[in-house]
């Protein structure tokens, strides 16, 4: 979710077919106080119910995606640059993408040209940053537009009403890969290359550390922060530096975590994978990777749409959320270096995220300064909104927020 570029991408494509629409289910609540080819999204996803339009009626749903990098960084961007590939194959459907743009009021603009020239009514303006004030000022301006913003809190009575927010439990993927992980790792020390401290990314990395630690409970993760979304250089430093003190097996929360990948299959260490499958910049290293599924989600949106739902009509939830059962998010397929031993408890733990049992965070659970987090006999679900404001490391996570 870099800012650093000014010039933007020719858009304006728009691709037709028929779409394969996968049914997800979700969790939604209102608070009141972040892949493969599409045809293989599809494919994987639970609930399927085949061939359908998205757009019961003659008028088409013109549908607006605005990304924040390039739609080719092996990362967020392009993850949600899959998803749109996906839902642009719908009957009825219509889309617009711009790349690139970055996280000020310039999306602004990208967003009132594409209401205004283009005639989108539903917009999926994807980084993280696009949400306060930019989406919330556009929105106020154009009520009778829908605007979907992936990861922000959707507040009742403090936000407009055609405002929605999704997201989905990915961290359940990252629990899985730190499980692959701490089955690989020699050295009992692994290694996360971060962004910025928000909660979703707090999340990963909390997730992450416990998988690892129900294997190997002694097990530590560095989390190095490089202080933005896209820095190639501070990801590659920042890599190799973990490396220099021991860590054996690196993954992360970036916008592309190419450098990454690539830094760790020179160096001869293993990694595990986010946002999209980055198994062949790492043939040797890859383990695995936690994996978005955005075509499901965005066919999902544009199914209820067409049906004549939106969230000023209370027909969509404001806040949408789901995991890996829900097809918002999948496991990288596992790499040559996995153990059958890794395999078979990775496989047992996403049984579990599968039918609904698997709880991640359960009490006692303390911080990395050893404050109690979550009291004994307690538990945070999936859905629970305390996991949405995170700003805490669990024990065995070195480093700190604050730094």
């Amino acid at each position: 979710m870099t800012n650093q570029r000014l010039l933007y991408l020719n858009r304006r494509k728009v691709i037709r077919g028929i779409l394969a629409t996968t049914a997800f289910g979700v969790t939604s609540k209102l608070w009141t106080g972040c892949t493969p080819t599409a045809e293989q999204n599809t494919t994987n996803s639970p609930n399927n119910t085949g061939a359908t339009s998205a757009n019961s009626g003659n008028k088409p749903i013109t549908i607006g995606f605005i990304y924040v990098g390039p739609k080719d960084d092996f990362g967020y961007n392009q993850a949600h640059a899959e998803g749109k590939e996906g839902v642009a194959k719908a009957a009825g459907v219509k889309t617009v993408e711009e790349a690139n743009v970055p996280e000020t009021t310039a999306v602004q603009e990208s967003m009132r040209n594409m209401i205004n020239q283009d005639g989108v009514s539903v917009l999926f303006p994807t980084s993280f940053g696009y949400f306060d004030p930019h989406i919330i000022k556009v929105a106020q301006e154009y009520p009778e537009v829908q605007f979907f913003h992936c990861g922000g809190l959707y507040q009742e009575g403090k936000h407009p009403k055609n405002i929605g927010s999704y997201f989905g439990y990915i961290d359940e993927a990252q629990y899985i890969a730190g499980i692959v992980a701490a089955h690989t790792s020699k050295t009992g020390k692994l290694g996360f290359v971060a962004a910025k401290p928000i909660p979703q990314l707090l999340r990963n990395v909390n997730s992450f550390t416990l998988g690892a630690r129900s294997i190997k409970p002694n097990i530590t993760t560095q989390i190095i922060f490089t202080g933005d979304w896209s820095l190639p250089v501070k990801e590659a430093e920042a890599t190799n530096s973990m490396i220099d003190q021991g860590v054996d097996v690196v993954t992360c929360h970036v916008d592309s975590p190419k450098v990454i990948m690539q830094t760790a299959e020179k160096r001869g260490i293993f990694c595990c994978g986010y946002h999209a499958n980055q198994a062949k910049l790492a043939p040797k290293g890859y383990l695995t990777g936690a994996e978005w599924d955005w075509t499901s989600v965005y066919s999902k949106y544009a199914q209820m749409i067409g049906e004549g739902k939106t969230l000023m009509n209370g027909g969509i939830p404001h806040l949408v959320r789901g995991g890996l059962k829900d097809g918002f998010c999948k496991l990288s397929d596992y790499g040559s270096a996995v153990s059958e031993a890794a395999k078979k408890d990775a496989e047992a733990a996403r049984a579990k995220f599968m039918d609904g049992s698997m709880v991640i965070y359960s009490g006692e659970l303390k911080d990395n300064t050893g404050k109690v987090i979550l009291a004994s006999g307690k538990q945070y679900q999936q859905q629970d909104v305390e996991l949405e404001r995170m700003n805490w490391l669990v024990d065995g996570v070195i480093g700190s927020i604050t730094t």
